[in-house]
């Protein structure tokens, strides 16, 4: 009886033990089906995001989109495509063409010295003003705050030409004006900020919803154009008469030099 008892012990055990590896060998196969079934996923969300990523890479950015959009020139323009912007009084004789780049911090110290001269002498009729923008120093540094900005004038210069003017000096102050290669003029946000100073912007919907939206943002690209055909190299840059004027940077050197070639 010792014996057999023993033998069948044994049996009992061997069983015991075979069934505890076929119970460990299910488990080992469900884990690596589970390992396998992550595996896949992990394999597949990756793909799925570089899939999205390569999407979205290959999408036109908002400025190669304006490229192809319907031109919206602002009110208060004239001549092709509306980029002619001329501010002043209808009798003024004479007109100085102002080129100018929004990120030029050249410009932003000339239209600091010089701007009230200009739109006193303005105001006066002592001549007219017609403003060319250029937008070259987004390629020079890269960003977008030259067109962005070129294009939130537009917006302002729906509203009116005063707006325009008073924006534009808002965006060339000291407070306000952010080191060439700071692109700050790229973000609507900033823009809408500076906006706020104008009375006639400040609060104004549909301003800021041509803004954010680029409504002007074609007719920025087509107004750097205009710059780009100019001959000019560089901001700021005057012409009157088709002759260059020379930029001073007060407005006791600036009034001799326009004077000089209202007279010629």
């Amino acid at each position: 009886m010792s014996s057999r008892n023993s033998q069948a012990n044994k049996a009992a055990a061997r069983e015991r033990l075979r069934a505890e590896r076929e119970k460990q060998a299910k488990k080992a196969k469900a884990r690596r089906q589970v390992l396998v079934a992550g595996a896949v996923v992990a394999v597949l969300a990756v793909a799925g995001g570089v899939g999205y990523l390569v999407v979205q890479s290959n999408k036109p950015s908002e400025w190669e989109k304006a490229a192809d959009a319907t031109l919206v020139a602002p009110k208060n323009t004239s001549g092709d495509n509306g980029t002619t912007v001329v501010i002043g009084k209808a009798d003024a004789k004479k007109t100085l063409e102002v080129y100018e780049d929004s990120r030029c911090p050249v410009c932003s110290q000339f239209e600091q010295s010089v701007g009230p001269q200009i739109k006193k002498d303005v105001d006066a009729g002592k001549y007219k003003i017609q403003y060319i923008g250029a937008t070259f120093l987004d390629k020079g540094f890269g960003g977008t705050g030259a067109k962005n900005a070129l294009s939130a004038l537009g917006a302002a210069l729906n509203v009116s030409p005063e707006a325009f003017l008073e924006y534009k000096t808002a965006l060339y102050s000291k407070e306000n004006h952010p080191e060439e290669r700071d692109d700050k003029f790229g973000k609507d946000d900033y823009l809408l900020k500076i906006a706020d100073q104008v009375p006639a912007l400040k609060g104004n919907a549909e301003f800021k919803k041509a803004v954010e939206d680029g409504t002007y943002n074609r007719w920025a690209i087509e107004m750097s154009k205009v710059f780009d055909k100019s001959g000019m190299t560089g901001t700021p840059s005057l012409k009157m008469d088709g002759k260059k004027v020379e930029v001073k940077m007060t407005p006791e050197e600036f009034t001799a030099e326009v004077d000089k070639a209202l007279a010629g």
